[in-house]
């Protein structure tokens, strides 16, 4: 989506090249790309977090029809703009749309709830919730390769049209052959009796989760999630402008390089899934995601001077590792919870995926815009030295009792202690 608004707008910038300069159209970008992403984070925001945590009382096929859904209305949208030549504010009205229907927020936060339910094995549930982040970049990586030949061998129109079949696909297959991992019984599908406990119900999983917890617990929760939304906020910023910054001189990538960059960054998250699935053989968690973030320093340093091609797609080596801290920080707070509270935590991270990313682009993109004139890496070298928050929590929490053990521990003795309340 983000590569149709680049092509578009790097298209009229070269037809009016009299008028714009490279660095105008790097702004124009940028700036656009922030409000779009804006215009749909916050109700996806709201509908992931309410749909997400009901999973647990309600079923997990709801948080992954609704975003396909709404994935679909877009794609169909983005046809009848391309084919019609409609102004691109239209583009606004879609996500809008697109976040009403959740997002990929909460297809995301639904299907690592899935995950946890059917996962068993502690040990297991590491590598599994990172092969769903290894598809998420297998994918991602093959539709940039494949992007540029699609848009120059169909163009706009068909290939969004090729998009809305596939969607079509995943949600017959959704309602129609998954089985749910949650049973919804004929009480809870009796709908409230008034507004007050409608919200109760709603909100009820998330509140339990930091209200009723253990103070230990509450606090080890918080720090995580405090983890992972900063080393998001800062991976995320960096990693989305890539693209500006291979498209601005001295590189100028056209839209064939810039399908190869994103199937180069694919490698990465193949690396990064070797890496949990062979280091969690051998090392805690907590020393995965140390690995994954100066993984991720180095990445981005070295993409700050960068000015060759060959030295721009070199960067993805010293990055090989950085999507780990991902899946083991979503993991690591699978494992604090009970089993009726995943859906509570997916939805808290989901929600802080929504808000983290949208102020991480939007800052990043501002920050772009106002140094691309002068040092166009400076918002690489700020998303690596940002990266030395999430090291000093963990650093905390390593020198602290609070280790990987205690992590393990913390559920055992919280199901002995709701027993002991019912007996």
């Amino acid at each position: 989506f983000h590569i149709f608004i680049i092509n578009i707008i790097h298209w009229d910038v070269r037809a009016n090249s009299d008028l714009f300069t490279c660095i105008m159209f790097q702004e124009k970008t940028s700036g656009f790309n922030m409000q779009l992403d804006l215009t749909g984070a916050v109700p996806s925001l709201i509908v992931a977090f309410v749909i997400v945590a009901n999973g647990d009382r309600q079923g997990r096929k709801r948080s992954l029809v609704f975003p396909s859904v709404g994935a679909l209305i877009a794609d169909i949208c983005l046809t009848v703009i391309s084919y019609f030549s409609l102004s691109l504010s239209v583009l606004f009205v879609v996500a809008f749309i697109t976040g009403l229907f959740g997002g990929m927020a909460t297809l995301l936060g639904g299907g690592f709830a899935f995950i946890a339910d059917v996962c068993h094995d502690e040990k297991q549930k590491t590598t599994r919730i990172a092969v769903v982040d290894l598809i998420f970049g297998v994918v991602s990586g093959l539709a940039g390769l494949s992007s540029g030949y699609f848009l120059r061998g169909i163009g706009f129109t068909w290939t969004f049209l090729i998009a809305s079949l596939l969607h079509v696909i995943n949600i017959i297959y959704i309602i129609f052959f998954l089985e749910d991992t949650v049973g919804v019984s004929e009480f809870q599908h009796e709908a409230p009796v008034s507004w007050k406990e409608l919200l109760r119900e709603t909100f009820s999983g998330v509140y339990v989760l930091f209200k009723t917890a253990p103070y230990k617990k509450r606090i080890l929760i918080i720090l995580l999630l405090f983890t992972f939304m900063t080393y998001l906020f800062t991976m995320i910023g960096g990693s989305s402008l890539f693209t500006l910054y291979e498209l601005d001189e001295p590189l100028c990538w056209n839209e064939v390089y810039i399908g190869y960059g994103a199937a180069v960054f694919t490698s990465v998250s193949l690396t990064s899934f070797l890496g949990v699935y062979l280091f969690s053989k051998c090392l805690k968690d907590i020393y995965i995601v140390f690995i994954g973030i100066f993984s991720y320093i180095g990445g981005m340093i070295m993409a700050a001077f960068a000015k060759t091609t060959l030295l721009m797609f070199l960067v993805r080596v010293p990055s090989l590792f950085c999507f780990m801290p991902i899946p083991v920080l979503r993991s690591m707070l699978s494992k604090v919870v009970l089993t009726g509270e995943q859906g509570a935590v997916f939805a808290c991270i989901a929600c802080l995926e929504v808000v983290t990313g949208s102020i991480s682009l939007s800052v990043f993109n501002s920050l772009y815009a106002a140094t691309v004139a002068w040092f166009s890496g400076f918002s690489f070298l700020l998303s690596a030295g940002l990266c030395l928050i999430p090291l000093a929590v963990l650093c905390w929490l390593l020198c602290t009792s609070w280790n990987g053990e205690d992590l393990a521990l913390l559920v055992p003795e919280e199901v002995s202690s709701i027993e002991s309340v019912d007996s």
